[in-house]
């Protein structure tokens, strides 16, 4: 069991790093996106994104083997890539208490934020299909 336990090390260590990179980004950013509202403000927006990458971070560290810990570090980091990706190349508009985070250009920190998740989202992935070969081959060990 040696070879999945050092992936799964490793993975851990990959995605708890891309899930810091994107929060620090969005919480260093938070302050410069507070004008942009309708009922809540980007600024605001990055927040939760910030404390959602850094309870995921969190939970890998402290719940290695469990399954729902890496399914929501996977859920945070695709959700995070999933939003720049949408608001880079569509402009969605305002929706409901969501402002227009409409922006269609790269600079540094998006770039490193899209990239950090996107790793984040892959080495999840990666961790939850070998947490969950690591359980299941336990349970029939036993």
């Amino acid at each position: 069991m040696w070879p999945l336990g050092a992936a799964l090390w490793l993975l851990r260590l990959l995605t708890v790093a891309g899930l810091a990179i994107d929060a620090y980004v969005h919480a260093d950013l938070a302050p410069t996106y507070d004008p942009i509202k309708a009922t809540v403000s980007q600024g605001d927006l990055f927040r939760a994104e910030a404390a959602a990458a850094s309870l995921a971070a969190l939970l890998l560290l402290v719940f290695r083997r469990h399954l729902t810990a890496w399914l929501f570090a996977f859920a945070v980091a695709l959700a995070g890539v999933g939003a720049v990706l949408l608001y880079r190349y569509v402009n969605v508009g305002a929706i409901g208490p969501l402002p227009n985070m409409y922006e269609p250009f790269w600079y540094p920190e998006k770039t490193a934020s899209v990239i950090a998740e996107g790793a984040a989202a892959l080495t999840a992935l990666a961790g939850f299909l070998i947490a969950w070969l690591y359980v299941s081959r336990r349970r029939t060990s036993h």
